[in-house]
């Protein structure tokens, strides 16, 4: 799938991730509509559009806004949502189930919304020379394989989102539409910013945090390359995270 003179959707949920992608598809050619909760400053080379992915009125305005700029072949959906809480904790206190509903609805039904509404954008454009129609990128964590000690809801949304790459990926394959899914490990985000010092002597090699630009020159290698689809690709140095 080409990105030069199409446009693309970066889902920006204050990842820290996202800048680095919409710079790197619009280097790549692309038009690039960012939708997410609050405008973050973003260069005027992106067109921002404010936005709630779990509401289905929300992200239909962004496809009818997309569409405007030409055809809607690319579409990214970075989650920002993090927690940390045990089901039950030393002082007995017991994991609010509220808590376990938002951050599963932000973490699952969000890019579950914006998969659906944006695959049936994307059934309009005309195949193109490898009979493709569009692709989309879906961020989940490494999490979803090895949560941690209080990480019991926010693993479940990301495994959530893994989970759902290959049935997505089969719906999808008719329509010519790919479906693939980054796992991202620890990277140098604002989030990463109460991280250890010392952290990043456990990634195997390289011994530091992911770059952001790291992870977007995933999401372009994904796009351009026609043959990868219903995959869930870890980006970690070949971390495996520890209980705690």
């Amino acid at each position: 799938m080409t990105l030069d003179g199409t446009v693309a959707i970066v889902f920006d949920e204050s990842s820290g991730l996202g800048a680095a992608t919409h710079a790197a598809l619009r280097r790549h050619g692309a038009t690039v509509i960012v939708a997410g909760p609050d405008d973050q400053g973003y260069d005027r080379d992106v067109v921002f559009v404010k936005n709630d992915w779990t509401d289905e009125a929300q992200v239909a305005r962004v496809c009818d806004t997309a569409r405007r700029y030409g055809p809607v072949r690319t579409a990214v959906s970075i989650s920002g949502v993090s927690a940390s809480r045990r089901l039950v904790d030393r002082f007995g206190a017991v994991h609010p189930l509220g808590d376990f509903d938002r951050i599963v609805k932000e973490g699952i039904y969000g890019p579950f919304n914006v998969m659906r509404l944006v695959a049936a954008e994307m059934t309009r454009n005309e195949p193109d020379v490898n009979d493709e129609r569009g692709v989309i990128v879906n961020t989940s964590s490494v999490a979803a394989y090895d949560g941690q000690v209080g990480q019991v809801a926010y693993a479940a949304a990301k495994g959530g989102v893994a989970a759902m790459t290959l049935p997505a990926a089969r719906d999808l394959a008719p329509a010519g539409i790919r479906i693939c899914t980054i796992a991202p490990g620890l990277f140098a985000t604002p989030k990463a910013a109460g991280l250890p010092a010392d952290i990043a002597r456990s990634v195997p090699q390289p011994q530091r945090l992911g770059h952001p630009a790291e992870f977007a020159d995933l999401v372009v290698h994904i796009v351009l390359n026609p043959y990868l689809n219903g995959e869930v690709i870890r980006l970690d140095g070949g971390l495996r995270l520890p209980a705690k």
